[in-house]
């Protein structure tokens, strides 16, 4: 999938540990570790603004689009 979950990189800048994220959000340390993953097909916006406001950054600091590699034709 071409999205990519920066959420361990603002994690770190913030010097906070996973379940102390989970909790402060309101989620269970597993969803959340589902979304730092990359596994999540989707992500509510209340749990985005509640990650947004912990971290204190933006949604497009924890999300960004990178394009698929694609394999050339004949290969």
């Amino acid at each position: 999938m071409p999205i990519i979950v920066d959420i361990d990189v603002m994690l770190a800048r913030r010097k906070m540990a996973v379940g102390d994220l989970a909790a402060r959000i309101g989620i269970t340390p597993a969803n959340l570790a589902v979304l730092k993953n990359g596994r999540a097909k989707a992500v509510r916006f209340t749990t985005l603004d509640a990650l947004c406001e912990v971290l204190e950054c933006q949604p497009g600091d924890l999300l960004r689009w990178e394009p698929e590699m694609s394999t050339p034709p004949g290969e």
